[in-house]
């Protein structure tokens, strides 16, 4: 019992961790590509990069390759506690619902993924505005990851740091609701087909089509928080509704599927790089 109540928890951080640092300046790229284009926001309607890749070398060029980088401790931080809950959370409540793995189903499987997905996002909500910021702004915002945090709270009050909050958990649900639970079906049915074990190839394959189910059913959500949590004072956009309808009116429903690509790029790798380290940390004999 005690293994199960820690290890999925432990496992789930650390390589949440390993997952993040992997794909950082991906993710970075799609948030530079999703906050351009807004008509409303003078200081965001310049479109600046054409694509994930001119993105990422036009930061780098401009910005310095450090700047690549901005925002990676609230994201690590993100990560170690959003992650940590999300996989602990998600294993738990499975083991509550079906004694063995050969019993669940695919609705408890996202049933278990939409609960933990919310749960954990809206716990780990501040670390998502400190990173968004600090990517969407890059050399503009000085100073450490909590003289941020401190400058958000001052300026904006607690409201400030959970700014998007809905949207974070209702992204999350969807997320977790579909990558977790097509994981675990995908990767069932590779080991029942006979052609394939419970190899690092199988939890390859799993992955990788867990990553790109998560991206199609993500991106617009992601979109409309991304915008949310990076505007100050409420003055653009009077919610996440109003948020999605201006977008798509004025930018055309492909607005949604801003840093599509990026997304998709990222929780690909970020996916198999989470699963692959997941599962060679479950076959460690601790």
């Amino acid at each position: 019992m005690s293994s199960i109540n820690w290890k999925p928890f432990v496992f789930g951080g650390l390589a949440s961790v390993t997952a993040e640092c992997g794909t950082f300046p991906i993710d970075l790229a799609k948030t530079r590509l999703q906050v351009q284009g807004q008509v409303g926001d003078s200081k965001y309607r310049e479109i600046r990069y054409r694509g994930m890749l001119h993105a990422m070398l036009r930061v780098g060029r401009e910005e310095g390759l450090r700047a690549l980088y901005s925002g990676i401790a609230p994201a690590m931080l993100r990560q170690a506690s959003y992650g940590t809950i999300k996989i602990g959370t998600y294993q738990s409540f499975k083991r509550l619902l079906v004694d063995r793995p050969e019993d669940e189903t695919l609705l408890t499987n996202v049933s278990c993924g939409v609960l933990s997905g919310v749960i954990s996002s809206s716990i780990a909500n501040p670390t998502d505005v400190l990173k968004i910021r600090m990517q969407a702004q890059g050399n503009v915002i000085q100073g450490s990851m909590m003289g941020n945090f401190i400058h958000i709270y001052q300026e904006e009050g607690t409201r400030g740091l959970w700014k998007g909050v809905s949207l974070t958990a209702q992204r999350a649900a969807i997320v977790v609701g579909v990558e977790l639970p097509i994981y675990d079906i995908t990767k069932k049915h590779l080991i029942r087909s006979g052609y394939m074990g419970d190899t690092v190839c199988t939890h390859f394959l799993s992955s990788f089509v867990c990553g790109l189910a998560g991206a199609l059913a993500s991106n617009p959500v992601d979109v409309v928080r991304t915008r949310m949590m990076n505007q100050r004072g409420g003055a653009l956009y009077q919610g996440t509704l109003d948020c999605l309808l201006q977008t798509w009116r004025l930018e055309g429903f492909m607005a949604l599927y801003k840093g599509f690509f990026p997304n998709w790029l990222r929780l690909g790798p970020w996916n198999i790089i989470f699963f692959l380290t997941y599962e060679q940390l479950k076959n460690l004999n601790v």
